[in-house]
């Protein structure tokens, strides 16, 4: 059995340290030199000018955009003077005849177009009564349709 901490309590073994942590192992210390790094005071400059640069920007697009805000402000303004200046009437409903509505909606051409039957498709009154005559006898028919040359007569036509 091994037991770590009798190793370090046995004359001879080295001093016990603790390790050394995470942060000591992956960052390595900080020592700027005088060549590498600009002093301080031209950094704080760069900085400072960027910073006026953004700020003159920023007052640039707020006037900007305070501009656009009265601007449209006037407009919607002129919209409602010229809404007030003419007021629609409310609506009511107007009976109208059908003439009178074909007459409104056609002109000239609503006295040609009044035969809206010529536009109807015909109907033979001689398919109704076959379909009555069929009904009317069903018990005669059952022999011939109960097989299946009559259910397709019935599919068919």
């Amino acid at each position: 059995m091994f037991r770590p901490q009798l190793l370090l309590l046995r004359p001879g073994s080295p001093d016990p340290s603790p390790p050394p942590s995470d942060s000591e192992i992956l960052v390595p210390s900080f020592a700027p030199t005088a060549h590498t790094v600009p002093s301080p005071q031209d950094l704080c400059r760069q900085l400072h000018a960027r910073v006026d640069k953004v700020d003159e920007e920023r007052y640039d697009v707020e006037a900007k955009v305070t501009k656009n805000i009265k601007e449209i402000a006037d407009l919607t303004q002129k919209i409602f003077d010229l809404r007030g200046k003419f007021k629609r009437p409310t609506l009511r409903r107007v009976r109208i005849s059908a003439d009178a509505m074909m007459q409104a909606l056609l002109g000239a051409r609503a006295k040609e177009s009044l035969d809206l039957r010529a536009h109807l498709k015909q109907v033979k009154k001689e398919d109704t009564e076959k379909e009555n005559r069929e009904v009317g006898d069903w018990r005669k028919n059952i022999d011939a349709l109960s097989g299946m040359e009559g259910r397709k007569k019935k599919f068919e036509g």
